[in-house]
């Protein structure tokens, strides 16, 4: 068995209004073939944060791409829908309207204009343990951390989605989010930089507790980030050993990023590296257990 924990599908009319994601970003043909040719059983199908709210606004944005993820879930049984919420509106009624549609959970990103909104985050987190949702986040792409200072094409996908994803996680971490709400949270691409940084968390955290500097967490840093999910993202072996090594083998999620996807069957075959059963739960069986998925 095969689960995909990150791919993508843009309806045409957000497609349309976006500057980026076009052509394959909304080809559900193309979405069905890939799922089809590689023999993916499951895939959570997330938000890649467009800047089509820009031009349609964000109500607008969340009605159009849900009524349409809502859609290609009753079309395709292999696809799990995580739906998405405007964070100005009333969240408690969006999450549990998204219940209702069948959702499995909410696909948010990793800031909001260039802020990492955790107090509007809160209100969603009650919601999504209310209603048994889990929390995908994904990369803010539209003004990441560091946009301001530096613009540059390379740069930014590498180097700003990947900070951005990584500053959010560990401000939920300080906020005691991970141990005060009931909620499953996968943060895709490995959590970002945060596997190179396991040391140098705890070593950093127990200096300034030393000098009272920093709130008591209760543990380390280490310790409260096993409770967090990450996909990979097609991260190379190397990475997804970081990662297992920080999050737990338990926590890893085998994902594409589809379209951008990698050669598929390579990325996968490099995790016999890490031994059959290791390899099983990351490509299928830490989904299944987090899905109930057969």
């Amino acid at each position: 068995m095969l689960c995909d924990s990150h791919i993508h599908f843009i309806p045409s009319e957000i497609s349309e209004n976006s500057s980026f994601y076009k052509g394959i970003w909304s080809d559900k043909v193309r979405l069905f073939e890939f799922l089809d040719t590689n023999k993916i059983d499951k895939a959570i199908l997330v938000y890649p944060a467009t800047d089509t709210h820009l031009k349609l606004g964000w109500q607008k944005l969340c009605d159009i791409y849900n009524f349409f993820l809502a859609a290609l879930i009753e079309e395709n049984p292999k696809i799990i829908g995580f739906g998405i919420v405007d964070l100005s509106a009333n969240i408690p009624a969006q999450v549990k309207h998204l219940r209702e549609e069948g959702f499995k959970g909410i696909s948010i990103t990793s800031s909001e204009g260039g802020v990492f909104v955790v107090d509007k985050l809160k209100s969603l987190f009650e919601a999504a343990e209310k209603h048994k949702l889990s929390v995908f986040v994904h990369p803010q792409t539209i003004n990441p951390i560091g946009y301001e200072r530096v613009k540059d094409p390379l740069l930014m996908p590498v180097l700003e989605y990947s900070f951005d994803n990584s500053m959010l996680l560990g401000s939920l971490m300080m906020e005691g989010a991970f141990e005060k709400f009931n909620v499953n949270f996968i943060f895709s691409s490995l959590g970002g930089v945060i596997p190179f940084l396991k040391d140098r968390f705890d070593r950093v955290y127990n200096m300034l507790r030393s000098r009272d500097m920093v709130r008591d967490l209760g543990k380390p840093p280490s310790e409260i980030l096993k409770k967090v999910y990450v996909d990979t993202s097609g991260a190379s072996l190397s990475n997804i050993k970081l990662a297992i090594d920080l999050f737990g083998e338990d926590k890893i999620l085998w994902g594409s990023d589809y379209p951008v996807a990698p050669n598929i069957s390579d990325n996968i075959k490099t995790l016999d590296a890490l031994g059959k059963d290791v390899s099983e739960k990351i490509i299928s069986g830490n989904f299944c257990r987090l899905f109930n998925a057969k």
